[in-house]
């Protein structure tokens, strides 16, 4: 489950980076990374409001006052910094190269929870995160045509800082209600940036790149942010990263149909290898957990 709820969350919001840049000329990025959070709060909110009350996730501790400490910077972190600098980055690189920069959040996530958050991975799981990582870089290493900024990189590179960060912080509030978590995130980074781009004198696009924006924010932040809530309940940062980390690659495909960009054999080779990593990821969990349930019936 953890495994299934980490490649969906991936591959969901690395389609987001072709679809960001598609929409960037036709609205301010300051403006969209506010449409796109509002758009992922919105959904969820009405999916709240319909969901029927029943056992599961539903019945899950709710958000408690003393999680303002890891909700504010949550927010600020993942739902403000993130989104703003990567549609920065978006706006100085094309969309392959943008899409392949978010390899980094998966190493810098993985990074942080390992030598700060006291998570611990096995010999077995290290090597496989380490080949879907090796795939990762052979894909970001592209094929000479990838044409890049030092600030859109820059950019990007602060994204995923971030957005490791906040990683490893909605672990630590993994065990609360995921829709819950996620709309909160979503409102108060959505809101807050519209508001900040308004006063800033931007504009609002009109009503039917608005729509597309809410639209995009919904199924690329908002479910694909809930299925990572998931992963990391169940997996921890440091192994979702490893999944984590095939995001880039659906945003490097998808950029060459959407955007008509270019891809070539190394990046089927690097997805070969990532796949790899990933088989061999699933693989040690689920020894790891058969070996946990023999020794708790011994």
């Amino acid at each position: 489950m953890g495994a299934l709820c980490g490649l969906g969350s991936a591959w969901l919001f690395g389609i987001s980076a072709p679809l960001g840049k598609l929409l960037l000329p036709r609205v301010d990025g300051w403006v969209l990374a506010g449409l796109f959070y509002l758009g992922a709060g919105a959904g969820l909110s009405v999916f709240r409001a319909v969901q029927p009350v029943g056992r599961g996730d539903r019945a899950r501790a709710r958000l408690q006052r003393h999680d303002l400490r890891l909700l504010l910077p949550i927010a600020i972190l993942g739902g403000g910094a993130g989104p703003v600098l990567l549609l920065v980055g978006l706006g100085h690189l094309s969309g392959v190269a943008g899409s392949l920069l978010l390899n980094l959040e998966a190493v810098f996530t993985m990074l942080l929870a390992v030598l700060f958050f006291g998570e611990r991975l096995s010999v077995g799981e290290t090597i496989a995160a380490a080949v879907v990582l090796a795939g990762a870089v052979l894909l970001s290493m592209g094929d000479g045509r990838v044409a890049a900024e030092f600030v859109g990189v820059a950019a990007i590179v602060g994204a995923c800082l971030a957005w490791a960060l906040d990683n490893n912080l909605t672990a630590r509030l993994a065990h609360r209600n995921a829709v819950d978590l996620v709309r909160f995130k979503s409102l108060t980074a959505g809101l807050g940036n519209l508001a900040l781009a308004l006063a800033a004198g931007r504009k609002l696009p009109e009503p039917a790149i608005g729509a597309a924006a809410l639209a995009v924010g919904f199924v690329c932040y908002g479910v694909s942010i809930v299925l990572d809530v998931y992963a990391l309940r169940y997996i921890g940062a440091a192994r979702e990263a490893a999944f984590f980390a095939t995001a880039p690659f659906a945003g490097a495909i998808t950029a060459v149909p959407l955007l008509g960009e270019r891809t070539g054999v190394r990046a089927l080779t690097a997805a070969c290898v990532m796949a790899a990593g990933i088989a061999l990821l699933v693989r040690q969990r689920r020894q790891q957990t058969g070996s946990n349930l023999s020794s708790e019936k011994g």
